[in-house]
């Protein structure tokens, strides 16, 4: 049997102590245990301040499969961007620790790793599922989602579910060639910004075929969310985006 892993769970995390009430580590080390193929986690710290480091280090001393990599704050794509170029999986699939959309969900993109080299979760699309969703939550992802289609990357209905799969070589072609999210400034809070836009961006430049499919994601309270400055920020990063492209930063070799 291969020593490389069939998949790789890549876990972005900053100051989680909230969601550490719940046992979201063990859950997810119980569902891959029982898996057929090989993986591995990799817990990527984005630089927390309230003891989560410490636990994931903790944790990982128990779980062989289990990693941690300590990155300093710069948000969530350097985070994410790290964890999957020190991936090993042939897949490698980025999910979030509130675990809104369940570990167990990526058996549904799986089931498209023959035919796609890139499968994204999406709350959106027909067969979808949305449980407990605020409507301000809705109405914000929406009216985001509209502006990505007018003005990056048109045929997505949903960009911004943190639940996406890549293969190895989509990974190791599109990760290192982010340009808005490769060297984000060091942060003094939580921040997502529009990080799942570039990445699609270029997968469609590269000319990769990316498959949407349906999941379920469940609301969980958070205070991370600011409707008006999350959402004129990003918006600001799709300009970035748009003007990065006009400047030749996306160039293919």
């Amino acid at each position: 049997m291969s020593s490389q892993p069939f998949l790789s769970v890549i876990v972005p995390a900053y100051n989680e102590k909230n969601n550490l009430k719940r046992p979201v580590l063990q859950e997810m080390v119980e569902y891959l245990q029982k898996q057929k193929y090989q993986w591995e986690l990799i817990l990527s710290d984005d630089g927390s301040n309230d003891g989560t480091l410490e636990i994931f280090q903790d944790f990982a001393k128990t779980q062989e499969q289990v990693k941690v990599l300590a990155n300093p704050h710069r948000g969530k794509g350097p985070t994410v961007t790290s964890g999957m170029l020190l991936a090993n999986g042939q897949w490698r699939l980025f999910t979030d620790f509130d675990q809104s959309t369940p570990l167990k969900e990526v058996e549904k993109l799986l089931k498209y790793s023959n035919e796609f080299e890139i499968v994204i979760g999406s709350r959106e699309i027909a067969g979808a599922l949305r449980d407990k969703e605020p409507f301000y939550r809705h109405l914000m992802g929406r009216g985001f989602n509209l502006i990505v289609q007018l003005l990056a990357v048109p045929g997505f209905k949903d960009t911004q579910c943190g639940f996406k799969l890549f293969s190895a070589i989509a990974t190791e072609v599109l990760f290192p060639k982010l340009y808005i999210y490769r060297q984000e400034k060091p942060q003094t809070g939580a921040f997502t910004g529009a990080f799942d836009v570039e990445l699609l961006f270029l997968a469609k430049k590269h000319g990769f075929n990316v498959k949407e499919v349906p999941i379920l994601w469940k609301h969980f309270a958070t205070d991370r969310v600011s409707p008006v400055k999350d959402s004129w920020r990003m918006f600001q990063d799709i300009v970035r985006i748009r003007l990065a492209d006009a400047g030749g930063k996306y160039s293919i070799d």
